[in-house]
């Protein structure tokens, strides 16, 4: 089977959704599929604001359907709700080609937070996006009963998984007078909400890995923290492996990855009862959930690493991408004669849907082939 997956989140980004494709992109040729991705990089772009990184494609709409043509999939998933996947969902609509898409961030909590912007504003963009999809992945429980109450149907399941065979434990090397070691990593964004974490009476050093608009301004206000910046590879691991507890304070993502990979090389999670944290910690032995975060910090000092390992094994991409194989439909429906459209946007709805969605693309972060 040929998949076609729409992205606004890819490469050079690191963030969860990119963490999530690539794994997913690997496994999907392992189960004997091919994958064609469309990302911002086909097409004219402007660097967005802050996020040097990210890429935002420029009225990707005309050549999207030219795209999907060439490729010819015989499924086609809609990653991301930004410019790709708008254009990605016009020219579905346009063609009578079904589709699914997913559901990545908690974004209207967050747009909410940053400037009071009603959630049922952006909810209702939301839900007119995904309304035509065939299926609405979502990677947890809470997710999905957050998003059924706001009437958004067809929801099916998309879990995340961990790479156990690079996400290891190791050893930890001795250091004199040893006390804690407190990390978090991802991106440092307001959104992560990374200031509660370092304003904590903890014992010992409190480390952030990652890069992100907030830094310079954390760096200055927590000058007794550690910042170390963007980590990839052995790198990332040896600072999961020689940490003690893993500290999570989100309280707007889906998901979070970055726990898995933790628990994966031995580290204990402390992090909020929220949506993310409250589906990727399941057992009280790997990590401790509580609203009062430096409670949950120091409780997580006394679990088990190995119990932790033991955990992330049983979180494979294997098991999560047979779930996103499972949830696509064929792009053409049974009688082509009769295509079928979705909810359509209107022009101001449309307008709105593109300034929510290009905020979106800027908080977001060889099995297969770009065309």
């Amino acid at each position: 089977m040929r998949i076609l997956i729409a992205t606004d989140a890819w490469l050079p980004q690191t963030n969860g959704v990119v963490t999530t494709l690539r794994n997913t992109l690997r496994e999907i040729e392992r189960l004997g599929h091919e994958a064609v991705l469309v990302t911002p990089a086909q097409f004219r772009s402007v660097r967005c604001p802050s996020y040097p990184e990210i890429r935002l494609a420029l009225a990707p709409r005309w050549h999207m359907r030219a795209l999907i043509e060439r490729a010819a999939p015989d499924a086609v998933h809609i990653d991301t709700e930004g410019p790709v996947g708008l254009a990605a969902r016009r020219a579905c609509l346009d063609t009578g080609r079904r589709f699914t898409t997913a559901w990545h961030t908690q974004f209207p909590e967050f747009v909410h937070a940053r400037c009071r912007l009603p959630l049922a504003w952006s909810y209702a963009a939301l839900r007119r996006f995904h309304a035509p999809s065939s299926a609405v992945m979502v990677a947890t429980s809470a997710v999905e009963r957050t998003l059924a109450a706001r009437g958004f149907g067809r929801l099916a399941r998309w879990t995340r998984g961990v790479d156990v065979e690079r996400f290891t434990p190791g050893p930890r090397a001795p250091r004199a007078g040893r006390v804690p070691i407190f990390l978090y990593a991802g991106r440092v964004a307001v959104e992560k909400r990374i200031e509660d974490f370092l304003a904590l009476d903890l014992p010992g050093e409190r480390w952030v890995v990652g890069d992100g608009p907030a830094r310079a301004r954390l760096q200055a206000r927590f000058p007794d923290a550690r910042f170390f910046g963007m980590q990839h590879g052995d790198a990332l691991v040896d600072f999961y492996r020689r940490a003690d507890v893993f500290v999570f304070p989100s309280q707007t993502d889906t998901f979070g990855l970055v726990m898995l990979e933790a628990l994966a090389c031995g580290t204990p999670v402390a992090a909020l009862p929220v949506t993310g944290p409250v589906d990727v910690i399941r057992d009280a032995r790997v990590g401790v959930l509580d609203h009062d975060l430096r409670a949950a910090a120091l409780a997580a000092l006394a679990l088990d690493r190995d119990d932790c390992r033991r955990y992330a094994c049983a979180r494979s991409w294997v098991e999560a991408t047979q779930q996103f194989v499972a949830n696509l439909v064929h792009a053409w429906p049974g009688d082509r004669s009769r295509p079928h459209f979705g909810p359509e946007l209107d022009a101001e709805a449309w307008a709105a849907a593109q300034w929510l969605m290009l905020s979106r693309a800027a908080h977001a972060g060889p099995a297969y082939s770009q065309r």
